[in-house]
C-alpha cells in the first residue's frame, strides 16, 4: 500500500470527484483513478459507488477514510519530526561523565551547545571511565568523557581534550602542607582517599605507586569530588585532584601541593563508538566540542 493512495482516496472521498481531486492535487485524473483502482486491490473492498449520478463512498470507503485520516496525520508529523532533527529543532544526546571532573572540564561546551539548540535534550550519566566505555558499547551512552586518552581500544573513536597533572591535596596541618612541591616517596604512610575502581584513574594512581616500589594505604574510595575534599578536611587522609579542580577549591582548610616526581595525569578525552550510526544531533554536538576546543569561546554562565 502506498502512502499517496491513502492520499489521493481522501482528496476524492473528500470532494466526491475524481476530476477536482485531480485538480487540488495538480495530477491527472487517470492517475488518481489508477491509485484508487490499486488501493481496493490491495484492501479487496470497493471504496466507492461509481454511479452516472454522483460519486458516493461505500460502508468500506468510510471506515478507510477514517482510518486514512489518522494514518495521513501520523505520516505528516512523522515527516515533520524527521525534519526537525535533521535540522536539529529536537533529538537528545545521552553523555557519560565521570562525576569527579565532568561539571569542571565540560559544562561551558553543554551551555553553549544547548544556546545553540534549546530543544535538543541532554541527559547526563555520572559513572567512571570505564562504565561510560561499557555504555558506549552497549548502545546506552552516545558520547562520553574519559580519563585516560589516548585509547587503546580500536572499538572506539575520540578527541582529546585536555591534559591536566593531579597534584597532591592535604589538610594545612599536615605535614606535607609546608613543601612547595612533593615526591612519592614521602607519601609512604600516608592514609589515601582514591578514586572508585570504574574510574581509570585509580588503576593509574596505583600503578604510579608501584612504579616507585610501594603501595598506599587506601582508607576510602569515593567518586564525588566534594566528599573527597571533604574526608581530606576532616584530617582522615590525603587525595589527588586534577590542578584545574584544585585551583578552584574553596576549602580553607586544604591545600595542592604539585608532584616532584611523578606523571599522574588526567588525560581527557571525549569518544563514540566506531563504525556505528552517529544521530545529526551527536555529530553536531562533537563538531561544537572540537571547535570550542580549537578556538576556546567566553561562555556566560550566569
Amino acid at each position: 500500500m502506498d502512502i499517496r493512495h491513502l492520499a489521493y482516496f481522501s482528496e476524492v472521498a473528500k470532494h466526491l470527484s475524481f476530476s477536482k481531486a485531480a485538480a487540488a492535487l495538480y495530477v491527472s485524473q487517470p492517475s488518481i483513478s489508477k491509485a484508487i483502482k490499486s488501493l481496493e486491490a490491495d484492501l479487496g473492498v470497493p471504496l466507492f459507488y461509481r454511479s452516472t449520478k454522483q460519486l458516493e463512498l461505500t460502508d468500506a470507503g468510510r471506515a478507510v477514510l477514517t482510518n486514512a485520516k489518522n494514518v495521513l496525520e501520523s505520516f505528516h508529523n512523522l515527516t515533520s519530526e524527521l525534519n526537525d532533527v535533521m535540522e536539529i529543532k529536537k533529538g537528545e544526546i545521552r553523555i557519560g561523565i565521570p562525576p569527579i571532573v565532568g561539571a569542571a572540564f565540560y559544562s561551558k561546551i553543554i551551555i553553549q551547545f544547548k544556546a545553540m539548540y534549546p530543544d535538543i535534550d541532554i541527559r547526563l550519566t555520572e559513572v567512571g571511565t570505564k562504565m561510560i566505555k561499557q555504555g558506549i558499547e552497549e548502545g546506552s551512552l552516545d558520547v562520553g568523557l574519559v580519563c585516560s586518552y589516548p585509547l587503546q581500544n580500536d572499538d572506539f573513536e575520540g578527541m582529546k581534550l585536555l591534559k591536566d597533572p593531579l597534584m597532591l591535596v592535604v589538610h594545612k596541618d599536615n605535614r606535607l602542607a609546608a613543601q612547595p612541591y612533593i615526591r612519592m616517596s614521602e607519601i609512604v604512610g600516608e592514609p589515601l582517599i582514591l578514586y572508585r575502581k570504574d574510574f581509570s584513574l585509580h588503576d593509574r594512581i596505583l600503578e604510579e605507586f608501584d612504579r616507585h616500589g610501594f603501595a598506599p594505604k587506601i582508607v576510602c574510595e569515593s567518586s564525588q569530588k566534594d566528599f573527597l575534599v571533604e574526608l581530606v578536611e576532616a584530617k582522615l587522609g590525603i587525595t589527588f585532584l586534577p590542578s584545574k579542580i584544585c585551583s578552584e577549591l574553596a576549602h580553607p582548610a586544604v591545600v595542592a601541593r604539585p608532584l616532584h616526581d611523578a606523571d599522574i595525569c588526567l588525560e581527557l578525552g571525549l569518544i563514540w563508538k566506531k563504525e556505528k550510526y552517529v544521530p545529526y544531533c551527536v555529530r553536531k554536538f562533537i563538531e561544537i566540542t572540537q571547535q570550542m576546543i580549537l578556538n576556546p569561546v567566553k561562555v556566560d554562565e550566569g
